[in-house]
């Protein structure tokens, strides 16, 4: 398995992210290619793909740095891996990937969030070193 930084987009990459979104989220939802675009150009948003040896992608991992008034600091977004690679560590690799790139970039703090209806994903993160945080999430929709 190889794991690459998505710096320009193909069809097949597109296909393969709205691939892995209609497999994350409950809502229908369909990512624009302006979207996209903005995702790979961004300094700040950082998207990597798993390929298997014959370039299947497997999985994907979103990471974003940003400063606050408290320091530099990451979120993992988007951790989903395809229905016929589950099972093979590739979420966990994707992660452990995210945890040593947001390293090279001085990062204070990482975050995720994760559903809790999402049994494997919840086992992972502690076991790679995320510690559970006592907190409410809120969320908003901007139309």
């Amino acid at each position: 398995m190889i794991i690459k930084q998505i710096n320009t987009l193909t069809p097949a990459i597109q296909t393969a992210i709205q691939h892995f979104i209609d497999l994350l989220v409950s809502t229908p939802y369909t990512a624009s290619n302006e979207t996209l675009t903005a995702l790979v150009a961004s300094e700040n948003s950082h998207l990597f793909l798993a390929y298997d040896e014959t370039e299947n992608i497997m999985g994907m991992i979103t990471v974003g740095i940003y400063y606050s008034s408290t320091g530099k600091k990451a979120w993992i977004e988007d951790v989903v891996v395809d229905d016929t690679f589950r099972g093979q560590g590739i979420g966990e690799k994707l992660v452990q990937h995210a945890i040593e790139f947001v390293k090279t970039k001085d990062v204070n703090l990482l975050m995720l969030t994760s559903h809790p209806s999402r049994i494997a994903a919840n086992k992972l993160y502690p076991r790679v070193g995320f510690s559970k945080r006592e907190t409410n999430v809120y969320k908003m929709i901007i139309k």
